[in-house]
């Protein structure tokens, strides 16, 4: 069966966030995808298969197990599909675990939707303290005013902001201290940010030790957290365009993109970015084409 390796949220090999693709030629059980998923190594590898009713249903694995949903390997595997022809351009429906998605493909471009966002918790000083330890930084570190907050748009992250790029580029990770909280608050892992410049709407480092990802160079779900995020402070606006920079601490710069609707129905998040083919391979499955 035929694999793919995607740099998803990059329009050039070698940028964004690589992701496994699999297209299977039969269904496959999930101790096979999971040994899969260890053989390419990625953070995260998507089982993709086109459904009867032209819905596509995927399955994702990190090297370490299943996950609901993974943002990044969702925009690799309909650009993907686009860039073979199996799809054209135009609305479709991806079916998760974490529930239906409707997804958009315009040209070069993929546009998800998230699940409707959740505010879970707030950190408290003393929490915010020991999760800013865990990053060698003190508590001047964050801007005043602001909080971390567990949001989940699919998947629960950790939003840390801090002042300044500086500040985000100085971040020391503990490994062992991020696990052990991520397991604490039931959440996937640190999502890092400050307020961007002209060029984004902010700079953002991904950390996820608990599922052996110490860092990660593109995160849909994650910044489709930042944005309800910011937006619950005013600070981005329905209709707009927001553009997130990542990536930058492991040399594989990203662009992830986010728009927000609300109205009387709650708010709608969308992430989008674009995704390049870099490797293509043929699977052995017990010694068999």
């Amino acid at each position: 069966m035929q694999a793919y390796v995607m740099d998803a949220f990059s329009s050039r090999v070698f940028g964004g966030n690589q992701a496994g693709v699999v297209l299977p030629d039969r269904p496959l059980p999930d101790d096979l995808m999971q040994q899969i998923a260890a053989e390419f190594k990625h953070s995260e590898t998507a089982f993709v298969a086109l459904e009867p009713d032209e819905t596509v249903k995927i399955k994702y694995f990190t090297p370490a197990g299943e996950v609901d949903l993974c943002g990044h390997a969702t925009i690799a595997s309909f650009a993907l599909l686009r860039s073979l022809d199996r799809i054209g351009d135009g609305a479709r429906i991806a079916r998760t675990r974490s529930g239906d998605l409707r997804i958009d493909v315009e040209g070069d471009t993929v546009w998800m939707d998230m699940a409707p966002p959740k505010l879970l918790r707030t950190l408290d000083d003393g929490e915010s303290a020991e999760l800013l330890r865990a990053y060698s930084l003190t508590p001047d570190a964050m801007p005043h005013g602001f909080a971390p907050e567990i949001i989940s748009t699919g998947l629960a992250d950790i939003m840390l902001p801090v002042r300044d790029h500086e500040t985000l580029m100085a971040a020391v990770q503990d490994e062992h201290a991020v696990t052990e909280l991520s397991r604490r608050y039931d959440c996937v892992g640190v999502h890092m940010f400050c307020p961007g410049d002209g060029a984004c709407t902010a700079y953002c480092s991904n950390f996820a030790p608990l599922y052996d990802i110490p860092e990660e160079c593109a995160t849909g779900t994650s910044n489709g957290a930042l944005t309800y995020y910011l937006y619950r402070r005013g600070l981005v606006r329905p209709g707009e365009e927001n553009v997130f920079l990542q990536g930058e601490h492991m040399g594989r710069p990203s662009e992830i993109r986010s728009r927000l609707t609300a109205d009387g129905d709650g708010v709608l998040i969308r992430v989008g970015g674009r995704a390049v083919m870099s490797m293509r391979c043929e699977l052995m499955i017990e010694g068999k084409r």
